[in-house]
């Protein structure tokens, strides 16, 4: 682990390295949300309108399969982390592998579109489990400010998250920008490029911030560095304890798919219920419906310092980790409550609704997501094995991936003039569900965890 150093140079009571990894995550962040706030929405986009023309099923499906790979890539690359890279240099390799995916899909074309999901994959297979990890490995395993610490980090994801669909939205939908193009002798359709080259320069703006901040992650755990030290290293033996802490993380990882295919309906179906069936004007203005992926984000960073603050002060009282999850996933619920209410508003009345649902739908969301997601990163690097510690944080994110890859099937149901509400009643209903079992077994994980909260 990394040594008292780290601790004694904090800012704000956290290690320095923490804020070289925020600011890292929020601009590899920048670039994710705001190519993910573009996907579906471009895919399905007539090729007159300069988009694929796909239908809905095709692009839900494809969204599906790009997100599932986009995480479940994190197993293998925190493998070859943990055996031979390193961490810290595995950020780097896949910060420059995303950048370049993203400048692709600027380009026109399917084998440009497809190679630039190909390269997006590959990298954040090398950048997603490994800067967690490193997280991770700033605070002693029993240290109390980790999940603040982790709940800081997330509020760094968000922010990169909130501003991404807002540039690359502009770039990508708004008439402003789109109608500057067209004095300029380019297509409007160009739009969608630009949103995604603005992916691209976020990303290098990413790495440019990792690599000014790099002294500030000397000393955080990484591979031995000599041979001998390695193979010592990879073969340490695991104790019952460790079996016992990775059983707990698997009963997890399940409850961790159910949220994540409820949750990444923001990308998908969400994101076709802003763009067909709500009333996108604002003060008679009309705007982008991708700027509704930076709601959940908005929320996160005014929520997120709450909840840093909140698991520490509530001292003994804090609930578990698997706790935390349950309430996660009702919350979850809740906002599919809402926004079948939605669909059942606009399916019987014909009108587009008003956006108030779907601020509703990501403020319950973020509740949701700040009980999870946070804790789960947080809980992964205190469980996992020292040896393990990126591989496991890999198996973790393949529960995201598996998540996305669930609601991407999900969304592909979506269909304005069915019934849409009952679509996302099942989906309110399987959250509650897993809820009220993941309360019936928090015991049971709490004992597999050996102590660890």
């Amino acid at each position: 682990m990394t040594g008292d150093h780290a601790a004694r140079s904090g800012l704000r009571g956290h290690p320095r390295g923490l804020w070289t990894l925020f600011f890292t995550e929020m601009w590899e962040r920048f670039s994710y949300y705001g190519m993910r706030a573009l996907l579906v929405l471009y895919m399905t986009a007539p090729e007159s309108a300069g988009g694929l023309g796909f239908d809905v099923p095709t692009a839900a499906g494809l969204y599906g399969w790009y997100t599932f790979s986009v995480y479940v890539g994190a197993l293998p690359g925190g493998y070859v982390a943990d055996r031979w890279l390193g961490r810290r240099r595995s950020v780097f390799i896949g910060g420059l592998i995303i950048a370049s995916g993203h400048f692709c899909l600027a380009a026109h074309g399917l084998t440009a579109f497809y190679g630039g999901l190909a390269l997006i994959v590959l990298g954040t297979a090398f950048l997603k489990p490994n800067i967690s990890t490193l997280v991770g490995g700033l605070y002693g395993e029993n240290d109390p400010r980790r999940d603040a610490g982790f709940s800081v980090f997330y509020m760094g994801i968000n922010i990169g998250a909130f501003l991404a669909p807002l540039v690359c939205g502009f770039f990508a939908q708004d008439p402003l920008f789109l109608d500057f193009l067209a004095r300029n002798g380019l297509p409007r359709s160009a739009g969608w490029h630009f949103g995604f080259a603005a992916a691209g320069f976020g990303m290098l703006f990413g790495l440019a911030q990792y690599v000014a901040g790099r002294k500030n992650l000397e000393g955080v755990e990484d591979i031995p560095g000599t041979r001998a030290q390695r193979e010592a290293f990879e073969h340490a033996p695991l104790t019952r304890q460790d079996w016992l802490r990775l059983a707990a993380i698997a009963v997890l990882f399940c409850f961790s798919i159910v949220f994540w295919s409820a949750f990444e309906q923001a990308g998908s179906s969400l994101n076709l219920f802003a763009d067909r069936l709500t009333d996108n004007h604002v003060f008679g203005r009309l705007f982008p419906s991708s700027w509704y992926q930076s709601v959940n984000s908005l929320f996160i960073i005014a929520l997120a310092p709450a909840f840093a603050w909140l698991w520490p002060a509530l001292g003994k009282r804090e609930p578990s980790s698997p706790a935390k999850f349950a309430w996660g996933l009702a919350w979850s619920g809740a906002a599919f409550v809402a926004v079948a209410f939605g669909a059942l508003s606009y399916q019987r009345g014909g009108a587009l609704v008003s956006p108030a649902y779907l601020v509703v739908v990501y403020l319950f969301s973020t509740f949701g997501e700040l009980c999870l997601s946070p804790v789960g990163l947080s809980t992964v690097t205190k469980l996992a094995p020292p040896r393990l510690a990126s591989l496991m944080m890999g198996v973790w994110f393949t529960s995201v991936a598996i998540g996305n890859k669930a609601g991407g099937w999900v969304a592909g149901h979506f269909d304005p003039h069915g019934a849409l509400w009952q679509l996302f009643a099942y989906v309110a209903a399987l959250s509650f569900v897993a809820a009220l079992v993941l309360l019936a077994l928090t015991r049971p994980i709490k004992r597999l965890m050996g102590g660890v909260q």
